[in-house]
């Protein structure tokens, strides 16, 4: 049952068979916002936050692969918009798919310049932003809707 349907028959019958289910399906919803939330507050303090002050781990890092600081900023606002944005309901399901593509190509840099080292974290990170892009599916038609209406 989606959470914008009521529920249908007697109201002991669906509260009977809903009970368990509805205390699984919160605790699920509460779950998986905390991952949003944690995954908001890596994207923005942890990953951004050393790009955009030019910490010099992230200025090394850039400058080993050649790209230099303007896409260390770029990445760097990528990073932060993808993460404030997993906390809007509207655009949480476009910033797990956006970030999981930010991932693949971090994903390819730390095989291609850095020899693997550190390449399994972006892939875990794909597992739980694929999961958040999967299940708030929804919420990208009333995105489309918001477009249209402009």
């Amino acid at each position: 049952m989606s959470e914008t349907t009521a529920p249908t028959g007697s109201p002991t019958t669906s509260t009977a068979h809903a009970g368990p289910r509805t205390g699984r399906a919160r605790a699920a919803r509460v779950a998986l916002r905390t991952v949003q939330v944690l995954l908001a507050l890596f994207y923005g303090l942890a990953s951004a936050l050393p790009k955009l002050i030019a910490h010099p781990a992230a200025v090394e890092s850039f400058d080993r692969i050649g790209w230099g600081s303007g896409a260390m900023y770029a990445i760097g606002a990528l990073e932060l918009a993808g993460g404030i944005a997993l906390l809007m309901p509207v655009l949480q399901s476009v910033a797990a798919i956006a970030l999981s593509a930010l991932m693949v190509g971090a994903f390819i840099v730390q095989l291609a310049a850095f020899d693997g080292q550190n390449a399994a974290t972006p892939l875990i990170l794909i597992v739980p932003l694929t999961l958040i892009a999967w299940t708030r599916r929804s919420h990208n038609a009333d995105l489309v809707r918001l477009l249209r209406r402009r």
